[in-house]
């Protein structure tokens, strides 16, 4: 079977590449790969009664199938250049932000009407974290809810399907470099192509890796994010949700100079497990229907670790410490900030006393006993400090998730189009190492697409 183009991954980045590519019309035939399920079938059985952790399915609902790893986050889209990738450095500020405009523009004509967008802009919080060494982040967000995410899914899928062949469960074992194309191969099955887009996300990591050095493709070394998911009473950070939803906050601490910051804060949400290459951490999702919240706001907390020279495997080493913690807890340990500190372990008595109820069943533990020292420590600082803006932030029963880890791909070297040293042969979204967020991601998407279509 040959097609005009094939888009290995239906995340954000070929979701919406497959969009532009067919928007207008496009006499183009159009093929999108995927691992992972179809929407209505994407389900973790994880239920918290009958099945309380990991059971190793063979394709990963939450991570994998139609809307990636992102169709079951909360829906934030971040549209700004300060965080969310490097895009901006291939294609410029200008373009960047349009493009991350555009796709937002998308979202709301297939279901987000009405949703909220959020700006940092001239707040009286961005002073009270300077006064308190910290940084808050300008960005405008548009928040969907895990809910609200998935009914734009399901309308993009609805305009998509009748128009591009899907092949779901799926996995693309290599891709050859053809005469005047592509060859991606399914097991034994081919499939030709003039131009393949590969957008396999952060769980592609390992696979984009083997496919560069098959390909002779230069990559360089990533950073790896390293933490915890912090749950907390949603009061306690309220005025800070409520007008900003989301506020991206960096801290450089005292003790070593690093850069510790928040991550996709979940308002009124939940804590949820998530399998990266068959390594279980943390993460976390909220709702825009109000039946579906809860008492408690999470977080995470992370610091980046960048490697140089010898050691280059910056993924590898967030998963031996993920694996540390599989290892001790059977998948996530949950901890409480006061026994931390304290340096205890938690027990189920102790949590089930405290103030806040757990909205993931992981296992209680002692985080000293899994994430580095230098790690740790930038983390306990950085409670102290949010405790200055948020009062409450650093109580004995705040809980902390661990661990977190963020992997990012080696990033692929591309030219100004996302293309690599083949012509025709794109790579997109996070998968790339370029792109680190779902507006990121899907800008790199349609920025590709118009490229071939130009």
């Amino acid at each position: 079977m040959r097609y005009d183009v094939i888009i290995i991954g239906a995340g954000p980045g070929g979701i919406f590449a497959a969009y532009e590519l067919i928007r207008d019309g496009s006499p183009l035939k159009i093929a999108v790969f995927d691992a992972g399920y179809p929407l209505s079938k994407r389900k973790c059985p994880i239920d918290g009664v009958k099945i309380k952790s990991c059971i190793g399915c063979k394709s990963c609902s939450i991570m994998s199938g139609f809307g990636g790893a992102g169709a079951f986050s909360d829906g934030k889209y971040n549209i700004t250049n300060d965080f969310g990738g490097t895009l901006y450095e291939y294609i410029g500020k200008k373009e960047a932000t349009g493009l991350m405009e555009y796709v937002d523009s998308i979202n709301m004509s297939h279901g987000a009407e009405g949703t909220k967008l959020y700006s940092t802009a001239g707040t009286e919080i961005k002073k009270k974290c300077m006064q308190n060494k910290l940084k808050l982040l300008d960005a405008s967000v548009r928040h969907l809810g895990t809910d609200i995410n998935m009914v734009v899914l399901e309308n993009l899928y609805g305009e998509l399907k009748g128009k591009v062949d899907f092949f779901f469960e799926s996995s693309v074992s290599t891709i050859d470099v053809s005469d005047g194309g592509y060859t991606v191969w399914c097991g034994e099955t081919r499939y030709e192509c003039d131009k393949c887009i590969v957008s396999v996300g952060r769980s592609g990591s390992k696979w984009m890796e083997k496919i560069c050095k098959k390909l002779d493709i230069k990559t360089m070394s990533n950073r790896v994010d390293i933490g915890v998911r912090v749950e907390l009473p949603a009061v306690i950070f309220s005025h800070l949700t409520d007008e900003l939803y989301e506020s991206k906050i960096v801290y450089r601490t005292e003790k070593f100079e690093d850069n510790v910051r928040t991550f996709c804060m979940n308002p009124y949400g939940i804590v949820v497990n998530e399998n990266t290459n068959g390594i279980i951490t943390v993460n976390g999702h909220s709702y825009e229907d109000k039946g579906r919240q809860t008492e408690n706001t999470n977080f995470a907390l992370l610091v980046s670790k960048h490697f140089s020279e010898p050691f280059k495997d910056s993924n590898g080493y967030g998963e031996s410490i993920a694996k540390l913690s599989n290892m001790l807890g059977g998948g996530v340990i949950v901890q409480r900030f006061g026994d931390l500190v304290r340096g205890r372990r938690s027990n189920e008595k102790r949590i089930e006393e405290g103030m806040v109820t757990p909205t993931l069943a992981a296992t209680p533990g002692d985080l000293s006993l899994v994430l580095p020292k230098r790690i740790l420590d930038g983390i306990i600082e950085m409670i102290y400090a949010l405790d200055k803006i948020a009062p409450g932030t650093a109580n004995d029963d705040t809980l902390l998730y661990g661990v977190e880890v963020k992997f990012y791909n080696m990033e692929v070297e591309l030219d100004s189009n996302l293309e690599s040293r083949y012509k025709g042969l794109y790579v997109i979204g996070d998968g790339s190492g370029v792109t680190h967020s779902l507006s990121h991601a899907s800008a790199s998407g349609v920025y590709v697409a118009r490229q071939i279509k130009s």
